[in-house]
């Protein structure tokens, strides 16, 4: 049986909250989920609250940053000009440089939770 979850107030969560995405926006989060480290349930709390986060320096975030740069490099060599990109691809890219950049000099980077999610 996995321990209870309490917020920072030590309230605990028993509320179950479900909503239904489509495919695309189901991929956008789990590619934020991914680059932020933390679980889905912390990342939409952080967005919802509009909270910063701290995104840590770890294999798993080091991960998701090389299968990102990768996606990238690939969607740069198919198309002509950035005007071509989703704004799906823009957001995850933005977050991917803000990422990247902080942690250039740092090993962490404090994140803040925008209103646009998915």
């Amino acid at each position: 049986m996995s321990h209870k979850n309490n917020d920072k107030q030590g309230r605990f969560r028993s509320k179950v909250i479900a909503f239904r995405v489509s495919p695309e926006e189901n991929r956008v989060l789990e590619r934020k989920v991914f680059l932020s480290g933390l679980t889905k349930q912390d990342y939409l709390i952080h967005c919802m609250e509009n909270q910063d986060y701290v995104v840590l320096g770890n294999p798993y975030v080091y991960r998701s940053l090389k299968r990102e740069l990768i996606h990238f490099i690939q969607l740069f060599e198919k198309i002509e000009s950035f005007n071509d990109l989703e704004l799906d691809e823009l957001e995850i890219l933005k977050m991917m440089l803000e990422i990247v950049i902080s942690m250039k000099r740092k090993k962490e980077q404090k994140i803040k939770a925008s209103n646009r999610t998915i």
